[in-house]
């Protein structure tokens, strides 16, 4: 059974109070604040239903994105920087990438169909995995992820994520066999990335996250389980991808 994303439970009490010091409030309230995660962030003004608690929840989120940028190039020499946050090193890309998921489940697919000057690129995903629990069986709904989230690492700005998934794949290159048994990232979040410039966000306020409510986004990653500390990220492969157009069905 795939597993709930919940918020943090409060602390639990001391079972001697009369043992320990009286508290102040503000110690108090801080001793029970759930701790950051993926579906609580502290200073949020605004509750909303979990996808899991309405009645019509099918899980299913059928999505395709264009206008796709690609983050470096596939021939790029060590040490590269293939997150792209200044949008210095960015090229417009052909195609198209598609996913059709049942979050439940765990299940779907993944593909990304591009033109590059490379060749006709291809990736695809072949199976969901769980790297860490607030993953949530390989695809989740509404999460919050990057940034200090307390889910995923800080290369991206905290976003609420209304799907992400995450798992193994590969990519072929004109047919060819480019990768194989590669780790695979891919999510739809909230506008990362100014609309004309494509810079990353980094507003003054990390608790928020550095993002534009009014945008939606799509990112993915295909990246080598080998890494190398001389690259960003530290793969020996990062082959990173953002779409700027975005059709929910």
């Amino acid at each position: 059974m795939k597993k709930r994303l919940l918020v943090p439970p409060l602390a639990a009490l001391a079972p001697l109070l009369g043992c320990i010091e009286p508290e102040s409030p503000s110690t108090a309230e801080a001793a029970l604040e759930p701790q950051p995660g993926a579906r609580y962030q502290p200073g949020t003004e605004m509750g909303i239903y979990t996808p899991e608690q309405h009645i019509d929840y099918d899980g299913r989120f059928i999505v395709s994105a264009s206008r796709v940028y690609h983050v470096g190039t596939l021939d790029d020499i060590s040490p590269w920087d293939h997150m792209g946050d200044d949008g210095s090193n960015v090229r417009a890309v052909g195609g198209i990438i598609e996913f059709d998921v049942d979050e439940r489940a765990n299940t779907g697919t993944f593909q990304a169909e591009l033109e590059l000057p490379e060749g006709h690129y291809v990736v695809e995903l072949d199976r969901f995995e769980e790297f860490s629990p607030c993953q949530d069986g390989g695809v989740a709904a509404f999460l919050y992820e990057h940034g200090n989230a307390g889910c995923g690492d800080a290369n991206w700005p905290k976003s609420l994520l209304y799907l992400a998934g995450w798992g193994w794949g590969s990519a072929t290159l004109d047919g060819e066999t480019l990768y194989d048994e590669y780790q695979i990232h891919f999510m739809l979040t909230q506008g990362m990335r100014d609309r004309e410039t494509l810079v990353v966000r980094r507003g003054t306020d990390p608790d928020a996250g550095a993002v534009n409510p009014a945008q939606m986004q799509l990112d993915f990653y295909i990246r080598s389980p080998q890494p190398n500390e001389g690259n960003h990220p530290t793969r020996q492969v990062f082959d990173h991808f953002f779409a700027m157009e975005v059709t929910w069905r």
